[in-house]
């Protein structure tokens, strides 16, 4: 073969080179722009399918206002716990919770977090508003004063496999809906019910409770656009 031939086939394969590979960059760039964004789609909305609800628990578990008339479960969306005689002992998980939940999401109305405590415990409580004041407005933290009967029967009626230490606390806290519904976790990563979440484990608070406050809040959210929309027609 000589050289004119040879440069000829060279030219044709150069250039179907050229046209194959111009045709694959403007595959890629269709893909890109086209169908991956379809994909990401119909991914995220299987997800609201999936995940749009946070599952009920407990149904209708009793009202705070038989503790404390002042405070109500009623139309709110309430982030409950359970501080016991020890404060000292669980400031900590108080700052874990303000920091890592009540930080990001105490401006959303109808959200409130509050606490039960046995009486006697009101100086105690004084100093902690103090010190978690200094990080955030503690506008929605409320704290209830409750004899220890009061506080054992209305823990009981959470209806949950967790229990009171002797001091009357546990490091969970749960999120009750505005029908005074408890909500949490079905088969949460083959663990079973997830009723609350401990606030002593900060990846928890994280990898756990900021979804499932993020999916209430939106779920209600949801809601009311509904409902305003019904409104409007």
């Amino acid at each position: 073969m000589g050289y004119p031939e040879f440069n000829s086939i060279l030219r044709r394969f150069q250039s179907r080179l050229f046209y194959f590979c111009s045709t694959m960059k403007k595959t890629a760039v269709l893909v890109t722009l086209f169908i991956l964004p379809i994909v990401a789609y119909l991914f995220f909305a299987s997800g609201v399918t999936n995940f749009g609800k946070l599952p009920v628990l407990t149904e209708s578990i009793g009202d705070l206002s038989d503790l404390d008339e002042t405070i109500s479960l009623k139309d709110k969306i309430t982030v409950l716990g359970f501080l016991g005689n020890d404060i000292d002992q669980k400031k900590g998980n108080a700052f874990n919770l303000n920091q890592k939940i009540y930080k990001r999401f105490f401006e959303f109305n109808d959200l409130q977090f509050v606490m039960v405590v046995p009486k006697g415990n009101e100086s105690k409580i004084a100093e902690l508003k103090t010190e978690l004041g200094h990080l955030v407005d503690i506008k929605k933290w409320y704290f209830i004063y409750a004899e220890n009967p009061d506080i054992k029967r209305f823990f009981n009626g959470l209806k949950t496999d967790l229990t009171l230490n002797d001091d009357l606390a546990t490091p969970y806290v749960f999120i009750i809906d505005k029908d005074m519904n408890l909500r949490g976790r079905t088969n949460d990563e083959n663990e079973g019910n997830t009723f609350g979440f401990n606030t002593a484990s900060v990846a928890e608070l994280n990898n756990k409770m900021v979804d499932d406050v993020k999916i209430i809040l939106a779920e209600y959210r949801m809601a009311l656009k509904k409902n305003n929309a019904e409104r409007l027609k």
